[in-house]
């Protein structure tokens, strides 16, 4: 999204500056309080659980999303065993004459993953068609699965994350090395590290930077103080933060180069192919020879030709292509298009297509149900806390509580107008959560618990207080930093006008722009208000709690004196 290597700088600032600092912060909380967020929250003062609700809020937003890009997965997985890759080729149209239009305008990729994996309305107005039963399916596989690896808590969850962490970095190894031996791989590494400066410029490139970090290390998601809260009391969670954060961050970089070197096959394999077409183009045109023209020098055959037969270019003038190696390059792909479009296009073709696919999302699936781990521990955990919950549940119903109500709600996205939906959560369900949640945990832990306190507590786990970086970084650069994030999403967000989404055109076979409908608009601002929300809410509530309480001893006291 934002040229590769300009992303580095702030990204790499972000990890140093918000990474490692909050992530040994969040660690120090959970494994002093001994509690979920709500809990640890609530200790340091009344007024903050809010910012614990808020925590689980945002979990759940990402919980109901989140394993539906596993469902994905599932979907994808089980149909790499074809003889023929189902994204490789067009199917052929009922009559049997040609291939499907919409495959035929766009690509088979772009098909498989919007017809046949989404089958995607043309806009989020449009709402008939039922949910895709397959797609259901493979979402309630994902949750059974999720459900097998939590339901004895942190017990299963330790020993599933074993596989599921390490499993990815042998195919990411495998990938690399098939990926730099790809034909224009480097072309795409050289493009990953030549940095655009103009991106430094864009604050919205600074917010990605640190949404990006805060959700590779797991940050205000109250993950971290769940998981932190089993640590034994002297734990040293200060090497731990630096370790995660440094080998999480460089795991993302080599997984960057993998990326990006497919993407370089990718965009290499399409600009020769544009020269290609051009070439034959040529070729029959003016009746040449096949050696005569070659992809090396079909540029200068279109303008030599141009010059010496201006008549009889004039007519092919509007079929000759405009190829670029930087154009195929520039072209912004991130997320799930990433993922299950250009990826898959790049596996077809490759030489065994089916064991590249098969490697390519089974990883795909562990990443994404090792994250599932983390998100669903970040509700229960506050969940189990609950005294009312905990004597009359046990641990396993809450939890399979959870995943069932994931489950139900998550079914809506799988609907043809679901994908729209999946991306309003995606876009704004926790990004300006995330800025909020971790600014104020950064002011209350400084500020309201105040900072020597917190030094003396971390002193008692590990025996020595915390380095100056990280006091330097909690009391002033962090917050500061984090506020003018805050602000600058506000603004852009204000200055953007109506929020827009990409909506798929089968006849033109590409995305096009839409507005929201007014319901969507209002479903995004109470999105981001109802996390946030919880806070002042929660302040207020303890507020009048203690109010109402002291005017009860109050009037206790005064009928005691007047007896």
């Amino acid at each position: 999204m934002h040229g590769g290597g300009g992303f580095l700088i702030p990204y790499l600032l972000m990890l140093l500056l918000e990474g490692i600092p909050l992530f040994c912060m969040e660690l120090a909380i959970g494994q002093k309080m001994r509690l979920g967020s709500i809990g640890a929250w609530s200790s340091i003062s009344p007024y903050l659980s809010g910012l614990g609700v808020a925590s689980v809020i945002t979990s759940l937003y990402l919980c109901l999303y989140y394993n539906v890009i596993n469902a994905w997965s599932f979907w994808y997985l089980f149909h790499s065993f074809q003889s023929v890759l189902l994204w490789a080729e067009c199917p052929v149209n009922s009559n049997r004459t040609g291939f499907v239009e919409e495959c035929a305008v766009a690509s088979p990729t772009q098909f498989f993953f919007y017809r046949e994996t989404l089958n995607i309305s043309s806009s989020m107005e449009e709402t008939g068609g039922g949910l895709h039963m397959g797609q259901a399916l493979c979402l309630v596989l994902a949750w059974v699965i999720v459900y097998l690896f939590i339901v004895r808590g942190v017990k299963s969850t330790g020993v599933v994350v074993y596989f599921t962490a390490t499993f990815p970095y042998v195919v990411l190894i495998i990938y690399l090395i098939r990926g730099v031996t790809l034909h224009g791989a480097w072309n795409g590494v050289k493009y990953m590290f030549t940095p655009k400066l103009e991106q430094l410029a864009n604050p919205q490139t600074w917010i990605n930077a640190a949404t990006q970090i805060f959700f590779s290390l797991g940050l205000g998601f109250g993950s971290l103080i769940a998981f932190s809260s089993y640590n034994h009391h002297h734990n040293d969670f200060e090497k731990q933060a630096i370790a995660v954060s440094l080998i999480n961050s460089g795991t993302s970089i080599f997984a960057s180069v993998v990326t990006f070197a497919i993407y370089g096959f990718k965009a290499t394999f399409n600009y020769e192919s544009c020269l290609e077409r051009n070439r034959l183009l040529l070729l029959n045109t003016f009746d040449l020879s096949e050696e005569t023209i070659s992809v090396e020098n079909v540029t200068a055959w279109i303008s030599q030709l141009n010059s010496t037969h201006p008549d009889t270019f004039s007519t092919i003038t509007d079929k000759i292509q405009d190829c670029s190696l930087e154009a195929e390059l520039d072209t912004a792909v991130e997320g799930t298009g990433l993922a299950f479009i250009v990826y898959s296009e790049a596996i077809k073709n490759m030489p065994v297509p089916q064991l590249w696919s098969v490697l390519y999302f089974l990883m795909l699936l562990l990443l994404g149900m090792g994250s599932m781990l983390g998100n669903v521990t970040a509700i229960i955990t506050p969940l189990a806390d609950i005294k009312v919950l905990s004597r009359t549940l046990s641990n396993e119903t809450i939890n399979g509580l959870v995943c069932l109500l994931c489950l139900l709600l998550g079914l809506g996205f799988t609907s043809p107008s679901g994908n729209y939906w999946f991306t309003i959560f995606n876009e704004y369900a926790a990004t300006l959560s995330l800025l909020f949640i971790v600014f104020i945990e950064v002011i209350s832990v400084c500020y309201v618990y105040g900072l020597k306190r917190f030094e003396k507590d971390i002193e008692d786990m590990l025996g020595h207080r915390p380095h100056w970086y990280l006091k330097l970084m909690w009391a002033l650069v962090s917050p500061l930093l984090l506020l003018c994030l805050f602000i600058f999403y506000i603004i852009n967000y204000i200055q953007g006008g109506a929020p827009t989404y990409q909506a798929w055109d089968k006849h033109m076979g590409k995305s096009v722009v839409k507005e929201y409908p007014i319901y969507g608009q209002v479903f995004i601002a109470l999105l981001l208000v109802s996390s946030l929300s919880c806070v002042p809410i929660a302040a207020l509530y303890a507020f009048c709690r203690r109010k109402t309480r002291s005017a009860v001893r109050e009037e206790h006291s005064n009928t005691n004196t007047a007896e």
